[in-house]
């Protein structure tokens, strides 16, 4: 999650002290597939894809590699705050380059992509007072995904980006099917840990200067996360802001007179700490 300092943009760290959970309807499956622009000719190949869940039409950027045959792996990618823009589509491309079925959702339903704070944080407010919300969403592209033929089932990851990375932490705490969860820059607290809930392995890579997330944060989710044994690897980045893996980010930083900014020191390091932990998780 990505927001400035006014106390209306910082309303997300106060949300999440006071989730509610609700909504445990099933979604209802529904889907539209396209083919996407900009597909080139080395074997990876792009779709659009959409299906409903939680009342919502949600759109989804599908990369894989269609040179490889045979069942891989997939791994979801949740985005920033701003929405399902260019920033997660390219993260995913970067994942299919590595071999794996690259899904970026579009969380929020309905093609919403935010250009300003303001309309970012009215878009992902719903999902920090009901973290079933996002829950119910990921679990419908999951589903969406292993119908894919060319999908591992059985290994499915995911990765989220601020904002994304705190609803995949959320999500896992309440139970997701996923096999791991990456988290970069995300928020830390929300969801209760418990040890008959979470069974996903996670890697959270923060940045150590991040001003949205404390280090009492940090030593809460640590603490948490020891209490119930489970299976994480914390990875803190010196002098790396919020959003350090986006290179946009010094940009928007600036526009909006937020403290984030890119670091592309911590971006290839964590970037890396993500390939090894899923091969671990993976087994490939």
């Amino acid at each position: 999650m990505t927001s400035s300092l006014s106390p209306k943009m910082l309303f997300g760290s106060l949300l999440l002290a006071a989730f509610f959970i609700s909504c445990n309807n099933e979604p209802k499956p529904a889907e539209a597939t396209t083919p996407a622009s900009g597909t080139d000719t080395s074997g990876i190949k792009e779709e659009n894809i959409s299906f409903m869940a939680d009342s919502a039409n949600l759109n989804a950027f599908v990369v894989y590699n269609d040179s490889v045959k045979g069942k891989r792996p997939a791994v979801l990618v949740i985005p920033e705050w701003w929405g399902l823009n260019d920033y997660p589509k390219m993260r995913a491309r970067m994942l299919a380059k590595l071999g794996y079925v690259a899904m970026a959702l579009d969380i929020y339903g309905d093609g919403k992509v935010a250009d300003n704070p303001d309309s970012a944080g009215a878009y992902a407010k719903p999902f920090y007072m009901n973290p079933m919300k996002a829950k119910i969403r990921i679990d419908s592209a999951i589903a969406r995904l292993r119908k894919f033929d060319n999908v591992d089932a059985g290994n499915i990851g995911a990765i989220g980006y601020c904002f994304g990375g705190g609803v995949l932490l959320n999500t896992v705490r309440l139970g997701d099917d996923l096999k791991g969860v990456v988290s970069f820059h995300g928020t830390l607290i929300g969801t209760p840990a418990r040890k008959d809930l979470l069974k996903t392995k996670i890697l959270v890579c923060h940045g150590n200067a991040d001003k949205f997330v404390s280090p009492a944060d940090v030593a809460r989710f640590k603490k948490q996360m020891d209490s119930i044994g489970a299976t994480y690897t914390f990875i803190g980045y010196d002098s790396a802001t919020h959003a350090f893996t986006n290179p946009a980010s010094t940009a928007t930083g600036e526009k909006f007179h937020m403290p984030i900014g890119y670091n592309a020191k911590a971006d290839s390091a964590s970037w890396d700490a993500m390939k090894t932990f899923f091969v671990g998780v993976f087994g490939k």
